[in-house]
């Protein structure tokens, strides 16, 4: 992985910034702070046995123990305070709907007086604007972070907590999971790709319509291991957004970079590996294996799939 691409340091998001500019605060008054408590303890240790009078040590006393780690404190919490102030979210934001899962992640995009619509895996945000994460769990605890972009928000049954972002230039970045969710809680990542405004207004309208249907071998063999019992592709019959699909919405999958939240680059031969024998590449994973299935027709879904962009 690149350097940058998912580290506190390298910031992208209005909060991360913060976050980072309070962290090095606050390392900051921890060195004064331990400097001068060290310098304290060496002329402690050196000092000839009644180099200070009471009145002097209780001088020292006051001053070293009490005043100046005051006025170090007190400056911290000056200067940090108002970065810990949320970022807020006016009506007129985009929301985008994030629920983990094991192990992958579901969104949804909810564009004011549009469709919705529905990806997975991976997370488009505009540079510049405010955005809206609805984030929440279908199955057990997880966690949704992005370093680079702001601080950690858990995701919880039943439960719909709000992160609010604002992104400051673009690239290509990675959140985790950062609440241990099961067996392949380490292999549950996902892209954040900042775009530029524009770009993402039409990268997003050529979202809001239907993948086409597609056809040949590789939608019938699609179709005859009953692959659609559990994944939605738009198009035909199913062009509206199926957000209580078992599996990932696959309407997109060929424009994605990665396979399996993250796990692998999106190749044909890594595809084929994928659907026949998804457990063995993420342990625990709810999509079961095909060693019924032949390299053949795994290869020939694996080439529908790829159409799908």
């Amino acid at each position: 992985m690149e350097p940058g691409r998912q580290s506190v340091f390298s910031t992208f998001g209005t909060e991360a910034a913060s976050l980072a500019s309070l962290t090095w605060w606050m390392v900051a008054g921890a060195v004064v702070i331990f400097v001068w408590v060290a310098m304290l303890m060496v002329l402690a240790m050196r000092a000839r046995e009644g180099a200070l009078t009471h009145a002097q040590g209780m001088k020292l006393v006051l001053w070293a123990g009490g005043v100046i780690p005051t006025i170090v404190l007190l400056t911290l919490l000056v200067v940090t305070l108002p970065q810990m102030r949320p970022l807020r979210a006016g009506p007129a934001d985009l929301r985008i709907a994030v629920q983990g899962e094991q192990f992958w992640w579901r969104v949804q995009y909810r564009p004011n007086g549009a469709a919705a619509v529905v990806d997975a895996n991976e997370v488009r945000v505009p540079v510049g604007r405010r955005v809206v994460f609805q984030l929440t769990a279908g199955d057990v605890l997880h966690s949704f972070w992005v370093p680079g972009l702001a601080g950690k928000m858990d995701m919880v049954p039943g439960r719909t907590n709000t992160l609010v972002v604002e992104a400051t230039r673009a690239g290509r970045f990675r959140g985790q999971c950062a609440e241990f969710c099961g067996l392949s809680h380490a292999l549950m990542a996902f892209d954040v790709i900042a775009m530029e405004p524009a770009a993402f207004d039409r990268w997003l309208a050529t979202r809001e319509g239907a993948a086409a249907p597609g056809g040949g071998r590789g939608a019938q063999a699609f179709a005859s291991f009953g692959c659609t019992a559990c994944h939605a592709i738009g198009g035909g019959g199913d062009a509206a957004p199926r957000w209580s699909a078992i599996g990932p919405d696959l309407r997109h999958i060929g424009a994605r970079t990665t396979l399996g939240a993250g796990v692998m680059p999106m190749t044909r031969a890594n595809l084929v590996r994928f659907i026949r024998e998804a457990p063995g590449v993420k342990p625990g994973a709810r999509m079961p294996a095909y060693p019924h299935m032949s390299v053949a027709d795994a290869g020939a879904i694996a080439a529908y799939l790829e159409t799908l962009k």
